[in-house]
């Protein structure tokens, strides 16, 4: 998993797999899933990221074990 975020364009990516996108569906207003060809979740993009998270430049990674 990868997480990038482009403060030119204030978008946030989270890449999940390395598979081809086939199609792309906005769930939700400045929410966009990517899927592969069997309909799994390649990628999400958030629009706006800073008017939508308190600050996109930090994040938290945790495991449960």
């Amino acid at each position: 998993m990868k997480i990038l975020y482009d403060t030119e364009v204030d978008v946030i990516q989270i890449l999940l797999s390395s598979e081809p996108v086939d199609e792309s569906g906005e769930e939700e207003a400045g929410i966009i899933f990517d899927y592969d060809k069997k309909g799994n979740i390649v990628s999400i993009e958030i629009l706006n990221a800073s008017k939508r998270i308190e600050n996109p430049r930090s994040f938290e990674y945790a495991v449960n074990v």
